[in-house]
Formats: C-alpha cells, sequence, structure tokens
C-alpha cells in the first residue's frame, strides 16, 4: 500500500507545502515572502499575516502539481517548532483542520530534525546516495548551528551547538553592516569570489567542547569596520570583495574545526551537512576537499531541499507514519524546540 504524506512548513517567512509517496517526491512548493527586504530582516507579525494569505493557495498548488487527489493523502505533516510562533500557529492551525477534514493522521515535526531528514528525499528519475547510520551531520542555518549524531532517522543526538548566534545569523548580520541586502549570506557568497579570503584576519573564538561562537566575530567585524570607515568612507565599498572573502573564511573555518573535531572523538565517516547555509558555495567546496583529505563519505541535499522547504517535513512525516507516531488535535506550536 503506498503512503501519501503532505508536508507543512511555515516556521519563519517561508511558506511551503510538498507532497511524498513512498518517500518519492511528487510536488515541492515554497513561496517566498519579500516584503522583509526593505526592513533588513524578518519582522514577525508581517511574516504571519503573509503565511495567512499563502498557505491555502500553495496547497492547492502542490497537490495540483503531485497529481493525487486529496482523498489519497494518508496524513499531514507540519512544522511544530522551532521557529516565529505566530508563523508556526498558521501551520499548525491549517494542518489540524485538514487532519480534521479528511479524518487522516495529523504529525508534529521538529524542523531541525527534518532538515536533517532531507537527505533521504527521493527524486524519481535520480540515483540518490543516502548516508549510512550512524552519521555526523553538521546543521547550518540562519537560527541554528548544530553537530548532530544520526542514529537512525528518528535518533538523533545533539553533541555540539551554538551558545549564541548561529552562523547564518553572522552571515546575514555582517552583510548587513556592509550595507549588502536580505537575507545576506548569498550576496556576502557572490561578492566574495572576486576577493582574497587572507586579505584580513579576524579572530576566531576560543569554545570549550563542540559548541560555536559567531557572537563575537560578528562584533570584532563591526568595531573593524568602524575603525576603518572613520579614516575612509569609502573603505567598505572599496574593499567588498576581499571583506566578504574574509569574513566568509573565518565563519567556515570555524564551522569546519569543529566538524572535523567531532570526527575525530566519535570516528564517524559519514558526513552530512543540512540547514540553509549549506547552499554556501565556498563552504560546499571546502567540505569536498575536507571530505577528500579525510577519506569522509560526504553528503549534501539538493539547493531546493538544503534552505527550508515542506518536502523535508513530508519525509520526516513519512517516517513517524512508519513509527506511528501522531499527534493530538489539542497539539500546540513551540518556537524553542530542540533535538
Amino acid at each position: 500500500m503506498s503512503l501519501t504524506i503532505l508536508g507543512i512548513e511555515s516556521s519563519c517567512d517561508d511558506t511551503a507545502a510538498a507532497i511524498i509517496r513512498d518517500g518519492n517526491i511528487l510536488s515541492s512548493i515554497v513561496s517566498n515572502q519579500d516584503v522583509h527586504k526593505e526592513f533588513g530582516g524578518v519582522v514577525p507579525e508581517l511574516a504571519a499575516r503573509a503565511h495567512q494569505q499563502n498557505i491555502i493557495p500553495v496547497v492547492d498548488l502542490a497537490i495540483k502539481r503531485a497529481k493525487v487527489a486529496i482523498s489519497e493523502i494518508n496524513a499531514i505533516a507540519f512544522t511544530r517548532g522551532p521557529g516565529l510562533l505566530g508563523s508556526l500557529l498558521v501551520g499548525t492551525s491549517f494542518s489540524k483542520g485538514f487532519a480534521l477534514s479528511q479524518d487522516i493522521p495529523l504529525i508534529e515535526v521538529n524542523h531541525l530534525q527534518a532538515h536533517v531528514l532531507a537527505h533521504f528525499i527521493k527524486v524519481k528519475g535520480k540515483k540518490t546516495r543516502f548516508p549510512k547510520f550512524p552519521f555526523l551531520c553538521l546543521l547550518v542555518s540562519g537560527g541554528h548551528t548544530q553537530l548532530i549524531i544520526v542514529r537512525n532517522y528518528l535518533n538523533m543526538e545533539t553533541i555540539g551547538r551554538t551558545i549564541d548566534d548561529a552562523a547564518g545569523e553572522a552571515f546575514d548580520k555582517c552583510a548587513k553592516i556592509m550595507g549588502l541586502p536580505y537575507p545576506g549570506g548569498p550576496h556576502i557568497d557572490k561578492a566574495a569570489k572576486g576577493g582574497n579570503p587572507k586579505a584580513y584576519i579576524f579572530t576566531k573564538p576560543k569554545v570549550k567542547n563542540l559548541d560555536f561562537s559567531f557572537s563575537g566575530l560578528k562584533t570584532a567585524f563591526l568595531y573593524f569596520l568602524r575603525d576603518k570607515v572613520k579614516k575612509n568612507p569609502d573603505f567598505i565599498e572599496m574593499n567588498l570583495a576581499n571583506l566578504s572573502a574574509s569574513i566568509q573564511q573565518t565563519i567556515i573555518e570555524i564551522l569546519l574545526e569543529k566538524l572535523i573535531e567531532a570526527t575525530e572523538l566519535t570516528g564517524i565517516k559519514e558526513i552530512g551537512i543540512a540547514g540553509g547555509v549549506s547552499a554556501n558555495s565556498c563552504l560546499r567546496e571546502k567540505m569536498l576537499a575536507e571530505s577528500q583529505n579525510r577519506n569522509w563519505k560526504l553528503f549534501i541535499p539538493e539547493f531546493r531541499f538544503a534552505t527550508d522547504n515542506a518536502a523535508m517535513i513530508a519525509i520526516t512525516g513519512y517516517y513517524k507514519f512508519r513509527q506511528s507516531q501522531f499527534a493530538g488535535l489539542d497539539i500546540s506550536p513551540v518556537a524553542r524546540l530542540i533535538i
């Protein structure tokens, strides 16, 4: 018997819906919210309102693109958290109503766990490599930076996490300081291609164990530019490529140093990377180089499954359905949720 899951993602500023059948992606729709660009960051109230406007059209399109009947959907999976509470409420409320109207199970999904399980989405016509358990996953996004041991689909242990800001936030904030548009990470990645990553040296934080820290780096970058701009108001514009390459290099070195330490401590050679920052071209290049040097088996999801999307929610729902891990209609979203 085929198992068809509708996934709903609304943790931040992307409204997304996807249909997965027996682990294979049938459709994946994401509606972005451009309204936040003029504010230099996500405005929670505006995000929630946009989700309310977008969720029905997005779900409708996902079902049509998948060419399935609503009656064929066996369960609906939704992001319970972590994320912006107002945004999560929209997705949770819609999912409850859909499950109740169709008399199908409701499955709550941890957004972070879903990023990890994006590695297991099957695409028809493509031969996809899947990591073997246990594998070590570096989860890097705008709101989270974690090192996770993945023992099976639903058994994960976080062995390192940021003690303050996430790597993606550091990219965005440093970009904003340089006057680049939001979201800043992709703009730094683009500008850095013409720059020298060793042009400027920024001190990396010393953090115990496998934890990360990016707050101090962000502050140091701010003060560095403040002093340079005092002497030369055009300093940033004249040195944008080198600045972008240098800050990007520093952030990636911090990530890789901790990942290498984790592989040495655990002995795990199966390595995955997940989250929106995994789309960074320099990070991917460095990860590939390290995997060759250290005999890692490296796994990187497709770009469309690395950023926030509902396919990762649906695939997680698929594995939870197989374990009969269902939620009640009294479930509430949680803004702060950990693995």
